[in-house]
């Protein structure tokens, strides 16, 4: 049976058990003024700082402000920060609160908060690590300003302080972020517009968001994450429904009113339905990857990561994930077609697979049939998709899979963990990442190959990449920068910190009775309002 079959089989079983899933979601939950929402992922780790998983930057978007965000051009406007400055030199900025700030605790926010902060965000790396690069000191003069003083001029400062990409620059309290860099934070007080409803918070069921009364918007209008963040219901609840056919049903009846990310195949179903309106939010698409560990056999050997890449036909994972393929290309860029950096190069031996190369490449890095964990979950219909495709393609070229899969949460934290496999570690796993967030070198924090073990989870580890990666930060000319690019993106080819699976752009679903959804890479629910 081919692997469409095995996963059209695995979709009807799905419909077959929704009936009875279905009891799990009442009418009761359709409150007037509360917003029910179906996420991506079920919420397990609160700490926006430890991972890049969505669904905790979601959260982190939710509850915490930073001094800047991206609008809808993607250009850095002032949140939480009143004005700043810039010396001539562009070494030095100071940055001036707004007034009022407050915690959810009832606590102000100071300038004595947001320094902790940020400097966790830039310990923990990632994204954060490349402002650390250039960071000399920082100076606190009063409860409301403070001082960055740079070693160098670096142009996208205030870019990288309003992103969501990577883990979050958000502020917390300063006892929070005194925790360790690597340490998650167990609490979630934050200054933003929803504060988390810790006491009813059930991992696998539900997470709350009631509307912080005490926020005070900025006066500008909303654009994008930028501007003013209204909120115009009492509450937002995530309802985790796992079947993806439950969800659908839970819609269409009215019982949720949003799905973040409904599985492409249930689209035309929803699509009929005049009281449902089915789109896609984001500007770029999603690219799906293969993420090897580093660290341990067999992918610690380049050879065994290009395996992977001649291993990949990306039609298949496409057609499992998107369906219709309006909503899906082929792509070989770590920089996303259709980006403005979306170049090609070095991909040109891969366009097609080529398993007795793959073969012959593990058997040159020595591997002898070892068991591989790919690891995955059945809670993300889209994630679980990819990874029946990449059990099968793997298997194909003499890969021992063992493709194991827990609850998401225990997924995630599993993936934190350097250890083998053998141990409680893990080989592989597959997930996605919005193009937004991965649309130059700066940005994607996939594509990091820094050898201190602070970068993303796989540890990919490559000074030749890192010091290609520098000078396209570095580089203002712009054909200079092309050049750059180019001599990067050949590297990454040769190394595969993460391996390319085609891109797609996934749709959300919401009743046609909600108001104001904005268009955006990431779900957000301010400025959302519910009809009649």
């Amino acid at each position: 049976m081919s692997i469409l079959a095995n996963l059209r089989r695995l979709s009807i079983a799905a419909g077959l058990g929704a009936l009875a899933l279905s009891a799990s979601v009442t009418p009761a939950l359709a409150q007037s003024n509360v917003l029910k929402v179906v996420p991506n992922a079920d919420l397990r780790l609160l700490d926006p700082v430890q991972t890049v998983t969505l669904i905790t930057r979601m959260h982190g978007t939710l509850i915490y402000e930073a001094l800047f965000a991206w609008d809808s051009k993607f250009e850095s406007k002032p949140m939480m920060a009143e004005s700043y400055t810039v010396s001539p030199d562009g070494r030095s900025y100071r940055f001036t609160l707004r007034p009022g700030l407050k915690f959810h605790d009832g606590q102000p926010v100071t300038a004595a908060d947001v320094v902790p902060s940020l400097k966790r965000w830039i310990t923990r790396g990632q994204v954060g690590g490349e402002l650390g690069k250039f960071v000399k000191d920082w100076q606190i003069h009063d409860q409301r300003s403070f001082t960055l003083t740079l070693n160098e001029p670096f142009g996208l400062t205030i870019f990288l302080l309003g992103g969501t990409t990577g883990t979050l620059p958000i502020v917390m309290r300063a006892k929070d972020a005194a925790v360790d860099a690597f340490t998650p934070i167990t609490e979630a007080v934050g200054s933003g517009p929803f504060k988390f409803n810790r006491a009813e918070w059930v991992p696998g069921s539900r997470t709350v968001y009631d509307k912080n009364t005490d926020y005070v918007p900025r006066g500008e209008p909303t654009d994008g994450l930028a501007g003013a963040r209204l909120v115009k219901v009492d509450r937002v609840e995530y309802v985790v429904i796992p079947d993806a056919a439950t969800q659908v049903a839970a819609l269409s009846r009215g019982e949720v009113d949003f799905l973040d990310q409904p599985r492409i195949d249930l689209m035309p179903q929803l699509a009929k339905n005049p009281q449902v309106v089915v789109d896609t939010l984001s500007p770029l698409d999603t690219y799906a990857h293969m993420r090897p560990n580093h660290l341990v056999p067999p992918f610690n050997n380049p050879k065994a990561r290009l395996a992977l890449a001649a291993s990949v036909f990306q039609p298949d994972y496409l057609n499992a994930t998107a369906g219709d393929q309006k909503l899906w290309r082929e792509c070989r860029s770590y920089f996303i077609c259709g980006g403005p950096e979306g170049t090609e190069a070095g991909a040109e031996d891969f366009k097609k697979p080529n398993p007795e190369r793959a073969k012959q490449l593990l058997a040159e890095a020595g591997y002898k049939g070892e068991p591989v964990v790919l690891l995955s979950t059945t809670e993300i219909p889209t994630i679980y998709s990819l990874s029946q495709v990449a059990a099968a393609q793997l298997k194909a070229i003499g890969i021992n899979v063992d493709l194991q899969l827990p609850d998401w949460g225990t997924t995630v934290a599993r993936t934190q963990k350097k250890d083998p496999a053998s141990q409680g570690g893990w080989n592989l796993f597959v997930t996605t990442a919005g193009g937004v967030y991965a649309q130059n070198p700066l940005l994607n924090s996939n594509i990091e190959t820094s050898c201190e073990g602070k970068n993303n989870v796989g540890w990919p580890c490559d000074e030749q990449a890192e010091k290609l990666r520098g000078q396209w930060v570095r580089t203002a000319d712009a054909a200079q920068r092309k050049v750059a690019l180019e001599a990067l993106h050949r590297r990454l080819w040769e190394v595969q910190p993460t391996v390319l699976l085609g891109q797609f752009n996934p749709p959300s679903a919401w009743r046609a009775n909600l108001k104001g959804v904005l268009k955006m890479p990431i779900n957000i629910f301010w400025n959302i309002e519910k009809g009649s």
